[in-house]
C-alpha cells in the first residue's frame, strides 16, 4: 500500500457562515493530498498535460465526521490500496492538530489524452512508480 500525508492550514475563506470549513473544500483538499503524493513518486501533474494525458476524477465521495475550523492545521492522509488499473483510487483520512480524524473520503481517477478525450490504460511509469509499495506474494 501506498501511503503519503502532506499538510494544510484552513484558510478564512475556506470557512462558511458557521465558521467550519465549507463542505466543498474537502475535494480541492483531497486533490491537494493527491498532488503532492504523486509528487513525492515523481510524478507531476504539469509533466503528465505535457504529454498530453489528462485525469479526469469519476468518483468522488466524502464523509464528515467533525468539523474542521479556521486555522485548524489539517493532515491530510492519501492512501492507494490496490495497484491500479485503467483507473486508480485514492483514499483519504483527514485529522486535525489533535489527530482527531474529521473526514474520510475517496477519488477514482482516469487517464485520458488530451486531444481526444478517450480513455487510455494506465501509463506504465506511473504503474512502475507504484507497484514498488505492494508486496507481490500477497493475493
Amino acid at each position: 500500500m501506498f501511503d503519503f500525508t502532506t499538510q494544510i492550514r484552513v484558510r478564512y475563506a475556506d470557512t462558511d457562515q458557521m465558521g467550519f470549513v465549507y463542505y466543498g473544500n474537502y475535494a480541492r483538499y483531497f486533490e491537494i493530498g493527491r498532488v503532492e503524493a504523486l509528487r513525492s513518486l515523481g510524478i507531476s501533474y504539469k509533466a503528465l498535460e505535457e504529454k498530453g494525458i489528462m485525469m479526469p476524477v469519476l468518483e468522488n465521495y466524502s464523509k464528515y465526521i467533525k468539523p474542521a475550523l479556521y486555522d485548524n492545521l489539517l493532515s491530510i492522509r492519501v492512501m492507494i490500496k490496490e495497484i491500479p488499473g485503467t483507473r486508480i483510487r485514492f483514499d483519504y483520512e483527514i485529522t486535525n492538530e489533535e489527530g482527531i480524524l474529521i473526514h474520510l473520503g475517496y477519488t477514482v481517477l482516469v487517464f485520458i489524452l488530451a486531444e481526444n478525450k478517450r480513455v487510455i490504460s494506465f501509463p506504465a511509469y506511473i504503474k512502475e512508480a507504484i507497484e514498488v509499495f505492494f508486496d507481490k506474494t500477497v493475493k
